[in-house]
């Protein structure tokens, strides 16, 4: 097997382990990131569903920064809900903290009936800027 360009934070949750994945993978000037949850250190999920979304957000974070990336390079997110109805409004609103201003990535929201114990998970692909 090819080796992969993986990439982990510093402060990587045991879930990488527990199932067996990267947190990201470079190809060429992309970073494809896994999908992101609301996991605290020990992979168990937020209670609260905003605190969930907002640590998802942070996770992701985490792990485009250690992949040299920041939230301008981020070019396609898609984002997994339990509960679209009920939730989209609280994720809607931490998006907007996050990607508040255009131009925006493109954005595929699904809903779910699972997701390993989490209400909300959210994978992107970034571009790798270029060193000047």
């Amino acid at each position: 097997m090819a080796q992969r360009d993986v990439v982990f934070p510093a402060d990587r949750h045991a879930l990488y382990e527990a199932h067996g994945y990267s947190a990201a993978v470079k190809a060429d000037t992309l970073l494809f990131v896994s999908g992101q949850v609301g996991s605290r250190a020990d992979g168990s999920p937020e209670p609260d569903f905003e605190a969930q979304v907002r640590r998802a957000f942070a996770n992701l974070q985490s792990v485009l920064q250690a992949g040299g990336c920041g939230w301008d390079d981020v070019i396609d997110v898609t984002t997994f809900h339990t509960d679209p109805e009920q939730q989209f409004g609280t994720m809607m609103a931490v998006k907007a903290e996050i990607f508040g201003e255009p131009p925006y990535p493109s954005w595929t929201a699904v809903g779910v009936n699972w997701l390993a114990g989490f209400d909300f998970e959210i994978k992107v692909v970034a571009r790798i800027p270029t060193p000047a």
